[in-house]
């Protein structure tokens, strides 16, 4: 905490709403935005969270510049089943699946008709200010003046934006260059 107690309880980040989870007699709640404030850092295993705005972001690097990821995912209903053994997402096929939730309360099961697939949006924090990017173009707006350095490291490393390591130094590599 930013007071410099420690808070300790089994924690668990829910991509799906976003949110960090602990357990409390049972039942699993969500840390609630207006205690971010009080939040410092939050450990989970050897991985780290800092609330960012409304959001809980890991610090995958930590120096002259900070590089955090946000963690996300889409959640899509599979297709009903239609015919010959194929399955359909516009049929008129109906059935009721819901998440509910009461108050901060959630069960963390769902239903076997959803698909997750999980994605990460990433921030850069340099000179104070802090810049999100969802892909390589838009790093590369952030780094105008380098065009050139960039568009020959992209090809000559074969740089992916799902690779947080190959990211990380990426950027490094611009911001000493």
């Amino acid at each position: 905490m930013k007071g410099g107690e420690k808070n300790e309880t089994l924690l668990n980040y829910n991509s799906l709403t976003e949110e960090m989870i602990f357990e409390n007699n049972g039942r699993k709640l969500a840390i609630a935005q207006r205690d971010f404030v009080r939040i410092d850092t939050v450990f989970i295993k050897d991985r780290k969270f800092i609330p960012l705005i409304d959001l809980f972001v890991e610090i995958i690097y930590d120096s002259n510049w900070d590089l955090y990821v946000e963690h996300k995912c889409k959640v899509e209903k599979l297709g009903k089943p239609s015919g010959y053994g194929g399955t359909s997402k516009t049929s008129a096929i109906s059935s009721q699946a819901s998440l509910s939730a009461d108050g901060n309360f959630y069960e963390l099961k769902l239903p076997s008709s959803y698909e997750i697939e999980p994605y990460t949006n990433l921030w850069l924090k340099k000179n104070g200010q802090l810049y999100k990017f969802i892909n390589l173009r838009e790093l590369k707006k952030l780094y105008k003046d380098k065009e050139d350095i960039f568009k020959a490291y992209v090809k000559k490393h074969s740089v992916k934006y799902d690779n947080q390591e190959s990211i990380i130094e990426f950027i490094e590599y611009l911001e000493t260059n």
